[in-house]
């Protein structure tokens, strides 16, 4: 069943908003990581926060869905590693790389997507998937080097990328559960990983004892932050299928860079340029991607 087309735009727009935001969330992480605090301890208040503070306004909407708690609890959980991995990686790594491999991420989708959702893309739709890998391709490429991961950081990047596209997926799978309860389920995952990372580096707690005012005050922004980005994935996700909304999610790409030229000293040049041309040309394209007759959700 699907989604009233007159919702399409708002969907799309709180897809683009989303992916904005998470193109300049890194900033305020590694402020965090500057004032003491890990990137551990720092994922696990962004959710906790919303969690705890908004988590039971949705309670009804979690207990409508118990008879698909076991695809909320993996989309949770992949979501959880998702922002986990990212926040890890762009605080020990450069942006822009780290991004590159994420955004990798439109090949995954293209895979999950047809394995669970039976999404079937048009000859346009693998034109505009080849434009959006191709530019990845071209900012990462060196001569003599293939495109992979050259270091933790970039592995945690790639990683993440493909825990995205799965949670995506299965977000679009879980057609019929309501944003709030998949919104949780996000917050939750997360959560659920961050506390068994601090299990494991209890001294990423130590920060608490001499955090000054501003220091909370920006877990809290950086929360508030996530939560409203959680909403509007959710919201978008369940109007946009997935191959469309990962490479709209691919703006992120672009806004990173940008911010990450005036915030930090690391800059772009012509073959990167030339790779976000590409990608954005493709997201803008995105909405040519399916064969709509022949697209079917289970």
């Amino acid at each position: 069943m699907s989604r009233p087309s007159s919702h399409r735009p708002l969907a799309i727009a709180s897809l683009v908003y989303a992916a904005a935001l998470w193109g300049l969330v890194w900033y305020p992480y590694r402020l965090l990581g500057e004032a003491g605090v890990g990137g551990i301890a720092s994922s696990f208040f962004s959710y906790a926060v919303p969690l705890v503070l908004m988590g039971w306004l949705h309670g009804r909407a979690v207990g409508a869905a118990r008879s698909r708690w076991l695809w909320l609890a993996a989309m949770g959980l992949a979501a959880g590693w998702t922002n986990l991995a990212y926040v890890l990686a762009v605080l020990e790594g450069e942006v822009v790389r780290v991004l590159l491999l994420f955004y990798l991420s439109p090949l995954w989708t293209v895979l999950f997507a047809w394995l669970l959702l039976r999404e079937k893309l048009n000859r346009a739709g693998w034109a505009v998937m080849a434009l959006a890998a191709g530019g990845a391709v071209v900012m990462l490429w060196q001569p003599g080097d293939w495109p992979l991961p050259a270091n933790r950081a970039e592995w945690l990047g790639l990683s993440a990328g493909v825990m995205f596209a799965v949670s995506n997926v299965i977000s679009r799978h879980l057609e019929g559960v309501a944003e709030g309860a998949k919104a949780v389920s996000v917050w939750a995952g997360v959560t659920v990983l961050t506390v068994a990372g601090l299990a494991l580096k209890p001294d990423e707690l130590d920060f608490a004892a001499q955090a000054s005012v501003m220091t909370w005050l920006l877990l809290v922004g950086v929360a508030l932050a996530v939560a409203s980005m959680t909403y509007a994935v959710q919201y978008g996700l369940a109007r946009v299928p997935a191959n469309q909304a990962i490479v709209i999610f691919l703006s992120e790409l672009v806004v990173a860079a940008i911010s990450a030229y005036f915030l930090s000293d690391e800059r772009m040049g012509p073959q990167e340029w030339m790779g976000a041309a590409m990608i954005i040309t493709a997201s803008l394209f995105s909405g040519h991607m399916e064969d709509r007759q022949e697209n079917t959700h289970v």
